[in-house]
């Protein structure tokens, strides 16, 4: 056994619903490319947001070095997780090497994209139409999960990015019900936030940001919580009884604390 092998764990279910969170809860990450003119490697900070299969989602100027860098190689890695209190390197961080593609307005997945990146970063709203920036899909191949001191794994993409065809039946509907939901039930969605995810901000605060089928994400201005459900959705059917079904649960926690 080689010495790789030695430190590498099995990935397992745990691994797996940790680097999702850490894509699905990441405002911001460490874009890597490879310089245009010398080929040397570019560490950036980008702001992110995700598409619905958990694929990263980037908005860059072609004024930027890494946006020709991609252009010319659109080979690249994206670290996502926030240190928190105490030595950096004990907080869990992902890895994840692809290659960024980039999504034109002509594009029918521009909509969506510009619609969930904005509900992520709202900000953007000040120059995403701007003629010199472009969305990218960061189309992850593999990753490289530490999970903390010895808990180091390595990822194939099926490992935390849905599969097409959940996607592709959940999305016609899943920006009506965003909308309904922000504009119909802002107290489960504060329920949601508080109790279940134990969110720091008001409950009256949070707003959902983007639904999938494996979950949704919560904002209160620069907060991010993820609101996991406890099975994957099989149909978009299934969407209205499971966020039924948390909204209950929290209200009970809520009443029993």
């Amino acid at each position: 056994m080689n010495d790789k092998n030695k430190v590498i764990r099995p990935t397992d279910d745990e691994a797996r619903s940790l680097a999702k969170r850490l894509i699905r809860m990441a405002r911001f990450g460490a874009l890597a490319t490879l310089e245009a003119e010398s080929g040397h490697p570019l560490a950036t900070r980008t702001a992110l947001a995700t598409d619905m299969d958990g694929t990263p989602i980037i908005l860059i100027s072609e004024l930027s070095a890494h946006r020709h860098a991609l252009m010319s190689d659109p080979r690249c890695s994206l670290m996502v997780g926030e240190p928190g209190r105490g030595d950096p390197l004990a907080h869990p961080r992902l890895t994840m090497m692809g290659k960024a593609q980039r999504v034109d307005a002509e594009d029918p997945a521009h909509s969506r994209l510009k619609r969930r990146y904005l509900a992520r970063q709202p900000k953007a709203q000040l120059y995403v139409d701007f003629a010199d920036f472009a969305f990218f899909r960061i189309e992850p191949e593999r990753a490289s999960l530490n999970g903390g001191f010895g808990k180091a794994f390595l990822l194939d993409r099926a490992d935390f990015v849905l599969p097409t065809d959940l996607v592709e039946e959940l999305e016609p509907i899943e920006y009506g019900v965003v909308k309904h939901m922000n504009e119909d039930h802002r107290e489960a969605i504060g329920l949601y936030a508080t109790v279940l995810c134990k969110g720091k901000a008001p409950a009256d605060e949070w707003w959902m940001a983007s639904l999938d089928p494996e979950g949704a994400d919560l904002v209160s201005g620069d907060l991010v919580e993820r609101l996991v459900f406890p099975e994957r959705l099989v149909s978009p059917q299934d969407l209205q009884p499971m966020l039924v079904r948390l909204a209950k649960e929290a209200r009970s926690r809520q009443t029993a604390a």
